[in-house]
């Protein structure tokens, strides 16, 4: 399976590791890495994620728990479509 990210999951891993550099730039790049490294277990473990009940197909919409993080993704025949991303302090709907 490929791995497609859309243009607003881009934004908030950027944010995200924008966030997080302001702090402390060590951490940034290694919860980056985290991330990226757990969304390309995607490729193998499809269904990893647990599926989003409010989704209008929650078997192919799914959240992706990475520490504080959640990935919410999309299975689509043959690829994963990362969503978006967010920290478990921010607020789903205002993304």
């Amino acid at each position: 399976m490929k791995i497609k990210y859309t243009s607003e999951s881009l934004v908030d891993l950027k944010r995200l590791r924008e966030f997080i550099a302001s702090k402390n730039s060590l951490a940034a790049r290694r919860i980056a890495l985290e991330l990226q490294e757990g969304i390309e277990k995607l490729k193998l473990f499809p269904k990893m994620g647990l599926p989003v009940g409010l989704a209008t197909n929650p078997d192919h919409i799914r959240d992706l728990y990475i520490s504080n993080y959640t990935i919410r993704y999309l299975i689509s025949n043959d690829q994963i479509i990362v969503l978006r991303m967010w920290h478990s302090k921010e607020i789903e709907k205002d993304l």
